[in-house]
């Protein structure tokens, strides 16, 4: 994997840049869309491709490995073949599913023993065995394992988490550089700094990961129930720190506002389910702010879902036919909602990657930020 930065802007942090893989290149700031199972939920691979252009989407090492199993995907030639999707993907190590998985897991310095969700069998997560797995998932990025503490964990249990942490990261650090790609094309792997909301621990974090010279770093455990200032905080205080030359990318975050501050700081790569969740839920964010699409006041509306035409779809369906859609129940409601979130998702890391470009990303930024965050 390679990352060039294209520019950089005097009054921010922010930055463009392009990532290349065997899979493809992928301009950054860029989103990505979760495929936990290796599926974008009610997204059709013609829809990722063609119509809202995902340069690259995620994958779930813990789900993945549970269902359909290693055997499944090694026997397909990996989950680019398996899916049938010949762009980069990146997988998430499961560090954060072990995590959320508190009642039925117990971490040890081997590794995270747990239950599965589906039928209660027992696992263990090693950092080795998750470096074999992604190997065998077969994704263009990996993640090394680690341990995802609450927004609220104390300063010592955060500081033992770290620990593990970064006895883990040693662990698959050894067994990444020991072991071979499956398929024909080259793997990297990304350390996660994690630290929990404490400044010193993050910093040590930052520090020890930059050690490694790795070709890209994730900022993990953020988003799980701090405030936002807390976690722009955080974010800063960790890119300070990591090599400016590499790609940075947060985890599991976030909201539109969230991503653009985020950009603001240094950051490239993101994540997130919202746009898929919430738009199955009805939940629609546009350029002018979010809308609860159930809500009645959008049953004679019948205008494009977001003027700036931020999605295939905008021109097409009024806000009146997709508020029909949820109260009738059709599945084509929470598929069109979940596509034009993704969409605009993109849309608006495309037009930060183009303000960057043009030298007025900061003024933008604090524009739409004040936009993005009202209802509508």
């Amino acid at each position: 994997m390679n990352f060039t930065i294209s520019k950089t802007n005097t009054d921010s942090n922010a930055r463009s840049g392009l990532i290349t893989t065997d899979h493809g290149e992928i301009p950054t700031p860029i989103f990505m869309p979760v495929g936990t199972v290796g599926s974008v939920k009610g997204i059709n691979h013609r829809e990722l491709e063609n119509d809202i252009n995902a340069k690259i989407i995620l994958g779930n090492t813990y789900h993945l490995y549970l269902r359909p199993g290693l055997d499944v995907l090694s026997e397909a030639g990996g989950l680019h073949k398996f899916m049938s999707w010949n762009r980069p993907i990146l997988t998430d190590s499961g560090g954060y599913q072990v995590f959320s998985l508190a009642a039925n897991r117990k971490l040890k310095p081997d590794g995270a023993h747990f239950r599965s969700h589906i039928d209660g069998s027992k696992h263990i997560f090693s950092p080795e065995k998750v470096m074999d797995i992604q190997r065998i998932i077969g994704a263009d990025i990996i993640m090394a394992f680690d341990e995802c503490p609450p927004g609220d964990a104390t300063f010592e249990y955060a500081r033992k988490s770290l620990d593990l942490t970064e006895n883990w990261l040693e662990r698959c650090i050894k067994r990444f550089d020991e072991t071979q790609p499956l398929y024909g094309h080259n793997q990297t792997l990304f350390p996660i700094v994690q630290g929990c909301v404490y400044p010193e621990l993050r910093k040590r974090a930052a520090e020890n990961i930059a050690k490694t010279n790795r070709n890209g770093y994730a900022i993990g455990g953020l988003s799980v129930g701090e405030p936002a200032e807390v976690m722009y905080q955080m974010i800063e205080v960790v890119n300070d720190i990591l090599p400016k030359d590499k790609p940075r990318y947060l985890m599991g975050v976030g909201t539109p506002d969230n991503i653009l501050e985020a950009i603001d700081r240094g950051v490239d790569m993101f994540d997130c389910v919202m746009p898929t969740r919430n738009g199955r839920n009805g939940m629609l964010f546009t350029s002018e702010g979010v809308i609860n699409i159930r809500n009645k006041k959008w049953s004679n509306d019948f205008s494009p879902i977001d003027k700036m035409g931020t999605t295939f779809a905008d021109d097409r369906f009024s806000k009146a036919y997709l508020r029909h859609l949820f109260v009738a129940n059709e599945m084509l409601g929470p598929q069109l909602a979940s596509l034009h979130n993704l969409g605009f998702y993109l849309w608006l890391v495309g037009q930060a990657r183009q303000k960057i470009e043009d030298g007025t990303f900061k003024p933008w930024k604090e524009q739409m930020v004040k936009k993005l965050v009202q209802r509508l």
